[in-house]
């Protein structure tokens, strides 16, 4: 099975991320693409970002609809 990693911080996780997956999920020979919720970015303060569990709990609300979207 081929996966697709799409990593990110997802702070908060919109309508463009889920475009940028399907798309790969659709035209290419991915099978899955999984959201890998980073708990820093890089471009971003610290205390601007959501706490990471909350992130990863509403990508997995966000994806859980799409089977050939995964959360990490």
């Amino acid at each position: 099975m081929n996966i697709g990693l799409y990593f990110g911080s997802f702070n908060p996780v919109h309508i463009g991320h889920l475009i940028v997956a399907s798309h790969v999920a659709n035209n290419t020979d991915m099978q899955q693409v999984w959201f890998v919720v980073l708990p820093q970015n890089p471009l971003k303060p610290y205390a601007v970002l959501l706490n990471e569990y909350h992130r990863l709990h509403l990508v997995r609300i966000t994806v859980e609809d799409r089977p050939r979207l995964k959360t990490s």
